[in-house]
């Protein structure tokens, strides 16, 4: 169990069903949060990470929702807020990639990329502002109105050739959370973002499953080891809980020093 508490707190984790959502997730529910599990995929890949939490003591409740598509969010939100009243923690973990050289890129790579990773953490923000706003600050639950957890990248500054699309969309997603933070502290809302390096789950399974791959890849991580869903779920927690009531605007970095910029490290 984690040293701090999110007991009697509602928290929204987008994309929740694997990956970094899925660890993000079950750390949450550890820390005593009842965890809103959105999904895009098959509800019964959902439904089998509401069981794990269930068995280990949370609560959880799986909605679908494509946090792209502005009327599937409202319904999300109106379907958390039947079951569980309100909201205390967004977790806007929803990403995909769809690769391709610049030059090749189509309209339809862009748009469904930048529509899942920016405006769907647009369109999910703005409903829990509202709802924190509306409700203001609880005695006894959290310091904060809310708090807005960005899932960001590396890539919101190390630029990425192939992936044009996935690090603006990070990009954005920087400005964004440090402009939504400067208009929202006033209401006791803090927004954040996570910005993670190599993490070991599906999105970029090819990046690690062969010894000569991970091999690869550790070239760019200094602290030469990959990280786990966990990893990031650990700081997520942390980050929504009173201990970090005075961290907003900002982004944590968390890549066993991906941005340290290795390839220097032997003088360039």
């Amino acid at each position: 169990m984690n040293s701090y508490s999110l007991q009697g707190q509602i928290a929204l984790v987008t994309g929740a069903d694997s990956g970094i959502g899925k660890g993000v997730a079950m750390v949450l529910a550890q820390a005593g949060a009842k965890v809103i599990i959105n999904h895009v995929d098959a509800h019964e890949v959902a439904e089998q990470t509401v069981d794990e939490i269930k068995a280990a003591g949370g609560d959880a409740y799986a909605i679908h929702a494509d946090v792209s598509n502005e009327d599937e969010v409202k319904a999300m939100y109106a379907e958390m807020f039947q079951q569980y009243g309100t909201i205390d923690i967004l977790v806007n973990n929803a990403g995909l990639q769809r690769d391709s050289k610049f030059v090749d890129m189509t309209l339809e790579q862009w748009n469904t990329v930048i529509g899942i990773n920016l405006t769907g953490q647009f369109l999910c923000a703005r409903e829990a502002a509202k709802e924190f706003i509306r409700r203001g600050v609880v005695a006894g639950v959290s310091r904060a109105a809310g708090k807005i957890i960005c899932m960001s990248s590396v890539h919101e500054v190390i630029p990425w050739g192939g992936h044009v699309n996935y690090a603006t969309s990070k990009g954005g997603v920087m400005m964004m959370m440090k402009s939504m933070a400067q208009e929202l502290a006033p209401h006791k809302i803090r927004v954040v973002s996570i910005g993670p390096g190599a993490i070991q789950t599906p999105i970029n399974h090819g990046a690690w499953a062969t010894p000569d791959a991970l091999n690869k890849l550790l070239t760019l991580i200094p602290y030469n080891r990959i990280g786990e869903p966990e990893d990031i779920g650990k700081l997520a927690a942390w980050l929504a809980s009173d201990e970090a009531d005075y961290i907003t605007g900002t982004t944590i970095f968390m890549d066993g020093g991906m941005t340290l910029y290795p390839g220097f490290a032997d003088n360039g």
